[in-house]
């Protein structure tokens, strides 16, 4: 495990693989860590430079009381810097797709392919239950309020910023077994390609051979695939 400051917050990150190899970060979910990705970061490193953080607010980073989205996504974009990595592919679940779509359209020369697991649209939803803390300790509870509102009611801005990433971009939809509608992004983003696998909202968890599989496939893909 290292650390590097960035945006003034510290941020926990685990590295594996060649430090030669192309990069590859992978962004977990909400009030998860760097250790959702056990299993899977070996899988990656056998050909890549892989990065797992743990955002702002979640696991050994730091707690600074501001978690907008947008900030996350900085947070990502100084660790490259940090670390000297031009251009990376992100893959990220959940929360963490959210802040790899959000970086890919505000730098887009600095993502080679976009992967998203399951990630919310930017567009306002109504009826889900409130937040209820239960004492849980290893993230900001701070950051799960904030969060929360920024899904509710995203930027109208990030909805419209979709059609300037310029990646290569494969949505990975949980199926009707998942709470979340991911569907949208892949005919907002040019090119994506949607794929569906039934197994609820933690894919990389619930059927991890299958999005294994995918996510090798669409890495392995020379040029942009329109789904």
């Amino acid at each position: 495990m290292r650390e590097a400051v960035v945006n003034g917050v510290t941020i926990v990150f685990r590295e594996e693989g060649a430090p030669d190899a192309p990069a590859l970060v992978l962004l977990h979910g909400r009030t998860a860590d760097h250790n959702d990705w056990n299993g899977i970061t070996q899988h990656f490193a056998a050909r890549h430079h892989v990065i797992a953080p743990d955002l702002r607010g979640h696991g050994g980073s730091g707690r600074p009381g501001d978690y907008a989205l947008p900030g996350m996504a900085e947070d990502v974009v100084g660790l490259l810097d940090h670390l000297g990595v031009e251009r990376a592919t992100l893959v990220g679940h959940s929360l963490g797709g959210v802040v790899a779509y959000l970086l890919a359209m505000r730098h887009p020369g600095r993502v080679d392919r976009l992967v998203v697991e399951d990630p919310p649209p930017p567009l306002p939803v109504e009826g889900r239950a409130p937040i209820v803390e239960d004492g849980s300790t290893g993230f900001d509870w701070r950051m799960v309020h904030q969060t929360e509102r920024q899904f509710l009611a995203p930027d109208p801005a990030w909805w419209q910023g979709l059609g300037r990433v310029t990646a290569p971009t494969l949505v990975l939809s949980g199926g009707p077994s998942s709470h979340v509608r991911s569907e949208p992004l892949a005919e907002r983003i040019p090119g994506a390609r949607l794929v569906t696998i039934d197994a609820g909202h933690l894919i990389h968890v619930s059927a991890r051979k299958a999005f294994l599989a995918e996510v090798d496939a669409f890495l392995d893909q020379g040029g942009r695939e329109v789904s």
